[in-house]
């Protein structure tokens, strides 16, 4: 496994410096770009150290650089500190695009969970404040909607949200986030992607997730408005997973899985034309 380099990141918002984690290929290509990993936890637990082996394989698979933003976490620092934080990691990834050797206009976002929630999130951030640019995102059953379990909830799917990760789970995760958020916030879409009222002009979208997930339904809602914004959407349903299964990495699904994430990441930030 690639081991990664820690180094602190400034924030741009005026927050504490961010860690983050660099993971380099050993033979890079230039002609590729680079990704920003984020990593999930349900907004309140969870480290780079913890799930490093996710963006340690992102690298080796797409082969080129992957930074992992050691973000702040809900209760302590609620929204908007983690998008703060995953923005300004962000930022400096595409500052560093000559001295890692990476085409900058080839930056992705990839997330698990909370992270692809974040990644979601931050696509929308990036574009309503005028970059860093992305080049796509790769969301793995991604935490979206901080409706789902609660009184509000949109989706009445009896069959997720069982195992793992379930709704009350959800609205932990969720209420912890919330910190100053008011339903009137301009900001909804950075708090929580389903509500963006605009999700045009946003980088194509790979997105994975799983029949009896609890995300399955807002996995599959947002994937359906981005489509119709005009992004371009690859979306893949695994029939009976749940939450993080994918976490048991020899199991064939798994293995399925884990591979068509890679492979969209690689084709993603990998060199333009192959």
């Amino acid at each position: 496994m690639i081991a990664p380099e820690e180094m602190m990141v400034p924030s741009i918002h005026g927050g504490p410096d961010i860690p983050v984690f660099l993971y380099r290929p050993a033979m890079a290509n230039p002609r590729g770009g680079a990704i920003l990993h984020i990593h999930g936890g349900g907004m309140v637990m969870g480290s780079v150290k913890q799930m490093q082996s996710g963006p340690a394989a992102l690298a080796a698979a797409a082969g080129v650089p992957v930074a992992s933003v050691e973000y702040r976490l809900a209760p302590e620092c609620p929204f908007p500190a983690p998008q703060e934080d995953c923005h300004s990691a962000l930022a400096w990834l595409a500052g560093q695009a000559d001295t890692l050797g990476f085409d900058a206009s080839r930056i992705i976002l990839a997330g698990e969970s909370a992270g692809g929630g974040l990644a979601a999130a931050l696509a929308i951030m990036a574009r309503d404040l005028g970059g860093p640019a992305i080049a796509g995102q790769v969301l793995t059953y991604p935490m979206l909607d901080h409706r789902t379990g609660g009184g509000d909830c949109p989706y009445q799917n009896p069959t997720t949200g069982e195992f793992i990760w379930t709704r009350a789970s959800n609205r932990f995760g969720w209420r912890a986030l919330q910190g100053d958020y008011q339903i009137d916030d301009d900001r909804c879409g950075w708090f929580s992607p389903s509500l963006a009222k605009d999700l045009s002009k946003l980088p194509p979208a790979y997105i994975a997730t799983g029949s009896l997930d609890l995300f399955f339904d807002e996995n599959l809602d947002y994937a359906r408005r981005l489509v119709a914004a005009g992004v371009p959407v690859d979306l893949h349903s695994y029939a009976g997973a749940i939450h993080a299964f994918n976490a048991i990495p020899d199991a064939a699904l798994s293995q399925r899985f884990n591979g068509g994430v890679l492979a969209a990441a690689a084709a993603m930030a990998g060199p333009a034309g192959g």
